[in-house]
């Protein structure tokens, strides 16, 4: 079967329109959708050529962000009871005006959450998409970056004399895809470029004597030197986690990572113990998580003064914590 000329495409793209707009459902914006890849799929298969590939793929996305547009304006809940009963082995009916739920729609919350996404671009970006110019996971990655670094803006306003970092390093990789590398951090967070984390105002968060504990991984250890000096740290030394499971790497298989120590004055520990710069840890399965017990060493060895955790995901007792995910 020949490719679609142009006068085809248009009568296609017209009418997928004409549809589109008359989709005032969920349940219908996902029904194009679905009509749409399972057209593209079929041409693939019938050798239509790339042209009418194109057109069903284009077809898809734009029904998925009709999908999550009325997405966005429907109230998304459980099944609402009525407010009888309750009472053990009484009956409680479901609301009938009650909006459907996503399993109810047969959409898992990704889908929702990826239609929705679409349905949020500006019309240029949408459009990079629909030529293939940017991906959906590029452009998803963009958008948690954009927020990241809006929220690197609201740094504390306090002093503090212990900072633990973390930060969300962006590696570059330019793998192909099933290479072993491939996908790198950004899969699984916001990754920040140097310039942007040496553009971070740390050195205004910390006491004139203050002590930096910044882990960094060997690719990118001699890179987090430019950062420890535009934080207004001078390098001290360094702890070795060795996580026993092993990552696959560029040039080894790689099992450590490196938490520098760093610090601005005069800042040694207050407590004169003296831990193995060794630490034997098996890392979890939660991508980039760093043990407990490297917090638990900096509570012994600095107990005083204020501290804080940058780029935290979870929120620590004693200690302040900022980034995205906490």
């Amino acid at each position: 079967m020949s490719t679609p000329n142009d006068t085809t495409s248009l009568a296609i793209i017209s009418r997928a329109s004409q549809m589109l707009a008359e989709a005032t459902t969920i349940q219908k914006a996902k029904e194009l959708k679905d009509m749409a890849l399972t057209a593209g799929d079929w041409a693939r298969r019938k050798n239509m050529g790339e042209e009418a590939i194109r057109h069903c793929r284009i077809y898809a996305l734009l029904a998925e962000r009709r999908m999550g547009e009325l997405l966005a304006k429907t109230e998304r809940q459980t099944r609402a009871h009525d407010t009888g009963g309750g009472s053990k082995g009484s009956k409680r009916e479901l609301l009938p005006d009650a909006p459907p739920t996503l399993s109810e729609l047969g959409l898992s919350k990704r889908e929702s959450a990826e239609a929705q996404m679409l349905a949020s671009l500006p019309d240029e970006t949408f459009e990079a998409v629909e030529n293939g110019d940017k991906s959906i996971a590029q452009v998803r990655r963009e958008k948690r970056k954009a927020e990241a670094l809006a929220n690197a803006t609201h740094l504390p306003s306090e002093k503090y004399r212990v900072l633990y970092a973390d930060p969300p390093w962006r590696y570059d990789d330019k793998c192909d895809a099933g290479a072993i590398q491939a996908g790198g951090a950004e899969k699984h967070y916001p990754a920040m470029s140097i310039a942007d984390l040496c553009a971070l105002s740390i050195a205004d968060l910390c006491d004139d004597d203050a002590v930096l504990f910044l882990w960094t991984t060997s690719p990118m250890l001699e890179v987090a030197f430019t950062v420890i000096k535009a934080w207004g740290f001078a390098y001290k030394t360094s702890f070795v986690w060795d996580k026993v499971k092993h990552n696959m790497g560029h040039y080894n298989s790689v099992r450590h990572e490196f938490l520098l120590v760093c610090t601005r004055g005069s800042c040694t520990p207050d407590v004169k113990k003296l831990f193995d710069s060794v630490v034997v840890c098996e890392r979890s399965k939660t991508h980039s998580e760093k043990p407990t017990i490297f917090r638990e060493m900096i509570d012994t060895l600095y107990p005083n003064g204020r501290r804080l955790e940058l780029f935290a995901r979870v929120r620590t007792e004693n200690w302040d914590a900022w980034g995205a995910e906490a």
